[in-house]
């Protein structure tokens, strides 16, 4: 039976995403199970992936991209009795989910509980995860705190302003001015995507305790010095560097460990979803099935800029590459 999927066929520009037709759908090995996808996300992890930019892919096109998914279970390998034809399931993939069929380890899936969409179960996979890790995980952050993060009106961003509002941590949020109205409704507080480090400890009252900032070059400096004594700066990101506005991954990670070893009174990290699922995958099954609680429970609600079919996947790279996507930006793959 043909299936529909996008390979990309050189690192590069979006015109290098082709849509093409397969003939045989993938047959799932021992341990696996044959997934349906119904959605998944067009992410700026996504356009580093397709620029031959993102440190944890190897893979040489070409590949299918994408980067997580939220399908039913197809059909199952030899093996596979965790899961059932027909359930929905959930998977940080990486790459592999342009795809109308992907076949995954049974035990990398995570279920998705009845009585939410497909789209906003989807907003909890690389969107929520990612700030829920950072503000639990590695900066520990605790109520009555502060915290400012950079594209704050972005997937990551928007998940990030309601995860603190919830755990009644104050926000600041840097981002283009059409987005400070979405950033307000949030709950949190906008300032200017630009804002110089001065602007920055003015509008915080004297500096944060945490600083999440995806954009790396430049922005690194000027977030750590939007620190109070004995903050934490975490890294997610870069945004610059992948867009050609300067900076170095490599020299960023140089930074951040001269940072963190200087006694400056300020502690450096550098967080990734997929190497903190690989250090500690029960950490991600564990949170990603707490933040389908609290997606049930209404105590989060993705922020969805728009749902687009998967023929449209070059027009969503270059909608991302633009910075102007409100929220998560998603990709219909198949019908339920």
């Amino acid at each position: 039976m043909p299936y529909t999927r996008v390979s990309l066929k050189a690192f590069g520009g979006p015109e290098n995403l082709v849509v093409e037709t397969v003939p045989d759908r993938p047959e799932p090995a021992a341990g696996e199970v044959r997934v349906r996808v119904l959605v998944t996300s067009a992410a700026f992890t996504d356009v580093m992936i397709r620029k031959g930019m993102y440190p944890d892919v190897k893979d040489k096109p070409p590949f299918t991209p994408g980067y997580d998914m939220v399908g039913i279970v197809d059909a199952t390998g030899p093996g596979a009795t965790r899961f059932k034809p027909g359930e929905r399931v959930a998977d940080l993939t990486t790459i592999g989910a342009y795809s109308q069929y992907i076949c995954l380890p049974e035990d990398r899936l995570t279920p998705v509980p009845e009585g939410v969409s497909d789209v906003d179960a989807l907003g909890m996979i690389l969107s929520a995860v990612t700030p829920y890790q950072m503000l639990t995980r590695v900066a520990k952050m605790q109520a009555g705190q502060s915290l400012l993060i950079h594209g704050a009106g972005g997937a990551v961003g928007t998940a990030m302003l309601q995860l603190a509002r919830d755990a009644g941590i104050a926000a600041f949020g840097t981002d283009i001015a059409a987005k400070h109205d979405l950033i307000r409704r949030l709950g949190a507080t906008p300032i200017d995507a630009d804002a110089p480090e001065t602007t920055l400890l003015e509008a915080t009252g004297g500096g944060v305790d945490a600083a999440f900032d995806p954009l790396g070059g430049d922005s690194l400096s000027r977030s750590l010095h939007a620190l109070r004594p004995g903050g934490m700066l975490v890294a997610f990101g870069f945004q610059n560097e992948v867009l050609g506005r300067g900076g170095s991954i490599p020299m960023d990670f140089v930074k951040l460990k001269l940072w963190d070893w200087l006694p400056n009174g300020h502690a450096t990290a550098f967080y990734s979803i997929g190497a903190m699922r690989r250090r500690h995958p029960d950490w991600f099954r564990e949170d990603l099935g707490r933040l389908f609680e609290m997606l049930a429970a209404g105590r989060i609600d993705p922020v969805v800029a728009e749902v687009l079919p998967l023929a449209d996947v070059r027009r969503a790279h270059e909608q991302l590459e633009a910075g102007e996507v409100e929220g998560k930006l998603v990709l219909r793959v198949t019908e339920p």
